[in-house]
């Protein structure tokens, strides 16, 4: 089938409507996102790093408190690609079978003209790669994450990691220029990308796939030199710092996002060992410096979008995989310099506990600072500016909601196969201005490494693979940052959450 054949039999025919009742076409889409980055790691949500280009979307749009991804890279991309929940019978490549419909191939089929830049993470094979599924132009790496100044570079082997960096028509690229840096070469291809798909005509669906701020922790010498010096109060004074930003702008309230206490691996400031103190200010410079320039590329974007008069009609969306990452490979050596291309270092537990404030836990977990996401959406023709809104969004609700604003319907067969159904809602209620029902119409799941959650209205019931392996529940309306574990008050409730869950994980093929 050809292209325009595909659109009219997709399309499904529906208006869209500006907030005044106004007709209009339908929107380009932008979806960033950043890797391993925390919640409280941009300005808009309650960071001291400067962040202006991300802050300008929140004030020019809407900034969800309570969205969700699924605490992992490559699972959190599977989703958001999907509009479905993990399916745990295989790893890489298979979290994207050929039952399932990814953006790419959805809003391509809607007549939309679709690209990628960054990280793909789901499969560097045929029929697994971005090429093979809906994306017209795709740059970046189809692994995890690289060297920022040359992805030739491999991975030490404390790490293990293989690096394969592609261009268009999956082309293999192995050889970088002098002044190459990953945050700004995945801008180059999608600003490059956008003005080509303006000038056809057609509506674009542009993903860009930071891997800032994930380790190795590099950053160039001079956005390094902004931060020197911010960081020597140490963890504890941060997060204490961001957390009391957050309740002075109105982001969290006190009330029900009580201050949880550390993390079981965080040791306290004042007790580091004091010749570490110096690598260890320097770990958490070059990470802010690295958040700092990727809003600072996000910053490009925006301006190109505003060169080209398409601003006003496109949707650009900014979130991050999963929560801080408290992993570090090959421990923790001050040897490892930050920031260098020839180091590989990260920012560890200690750090990562700050930038998840108000929240417990990070990265791989199930606990909020885990799978809590930072969002922030803009849309000037279609959302009303300088909003907050509390409703509770997941990243598999993207592809309902691209495919409504596309005014498309999700088919429910392609090529004789048939498609799994999506599994998220549409944000566009949302968008316009109503928060919609109280409670999703089904409860949300997550799973990693035997880390365990769901979300059914207002309660969460949480099992922490290496804590004490048995579920907690919180009443999150109440207390939002886990601090009251009400498991033992309510232990038919807690079975009722946690037979869904199982009953979950059986449709999805996770073993426990």
């Amino acid at each position: 089938m050809n292209r325009i054949f595909l659109f009219l039999l997709f399309i499904s025919g529906a208006a869209l409507t500006t907030t005044e009742g106004n007709e209009l076409p339908r929107p380009n889409i932008v979806l960033i996102m950043a890797d391993d980055m925390g919640w409280s790691d941009i300005g808009c949500f309650g960071s001291e790093i400067d962040t202006p280009n991300i802050d300008r979307i929140a004030e020019e749009g809407l900034k969800f408190t309570q969205f969700y991804n699924n605490g992992k890279c490559t699972t959190t991309r599977a989703s958001l690609l999907s509009g479905l929940y993990p399916r745990m019978g295989g790893k890489g490549q298979e979290l994207l079978n050929e039952n399932m419909l990814t953006l790419g191939e959805a809003l391509g089929m809607a007549g939309y003209r679709t690209g990628l830049s960054g990280k793909w993470h789901n499969g560097s094979r045929a029929p697994h790669r971005p090429i093979d599924r809906g994306f017209d132009s795709s740059y970046g790496l189809w692994d995890g994450c690289c060297n920022f100044f040359d992805p030739s570079i491999p991975d030490p082997a404390f790490k293990k990691g293989s690096v394969r960096f592609f261009g268009e028509d999956d082309r293999r690229i192995e050889e970088f220029p002098e002044d190459f840096f990953t945050t700004r070469a995945f801008t180059d291809h999608a600003i490059a990308t956008i003005k080509k798909n303006v000038a056809s005509g057609e509506p674009f669906f542009h993903y860009i796939a930071h891997t800032a701020p994930h380790y190795p922790i590099h950053a160039e010498p001079e956005d390094i030199a902004l931060f020197e010096g911010r960081y020597a109060g140490g963890w504890d004074e941060l997060r204490e710092a961001r957390y009391q930003r957050q309740v002075k702008m109105g982001l969290i309230d006190p009330a029900t996002y009580p201050e949880p206490g550390p993390n079981p691996n965080n040791g306290a400031w004042v007790e580091a060992d004091p010749s570490m103190r110096d690598w260890e200010e320097r770990r958490m410079e070059v990470y802010a410096a690295m958040v700092y320039r990727m809003d600072a590329e996000i910053g490009r974007v925006l301006d190109t979008l505003d060169e080209l008069n398409v601003a006003e009609n496109t949707l650009v969306i900014f979130l991050s995989d999963n929560g801080a990452c408290a992993e570090e490979p090959g421990g923790r050596n001050p040897e490892q310099v930050p920031g260098p291309r020839e180091f590989y270092s990260h920012v560890g537990p200690d750090w990562a506990y700050a930038q998840n404030t108000p929240f417990r836990r990070y990265k791989s977990t199930t606990h909020e600072g885990g799978i809590g996401t930072p969002m922030v959406a803009r849309w000037p023709a279609g959302i009303e500016p300088g909003k907050t809104t509390s409703a509770v969004g997941h990243i598999i609700d993207f592809l309902p909601t691209f495919l409504e604003l596309a005014g498309a319907e999700y088919p429910l067969s392609r090529a004789g196969q048939p498609l799994i159904r999506e599994e998220g809602i549409s944000l566009v209620p949302v968008f316009n201005g109503n928060e919609g029902p109280a409670i999703r119409p089904a409860p949300l799941f997550w799973n990693w490494a035997g880390n365990r959650a769901i979300r059914d209205g207002d309660w969460k019931l949480v099992w922490e693979a290496k804590g004490a392996k048995k579920w907690e529940l919180y009443q999150l309306g109440r207390d939002r940052t886990e601090t009251i574990d009400l498991a033992a008050e309510n232990p038919d409730l807690v079975l009722r959450l946690a037979r869904k869950w199982e009953a979950w994980a059986t449709l999805t093929g996770v073993k426990y």
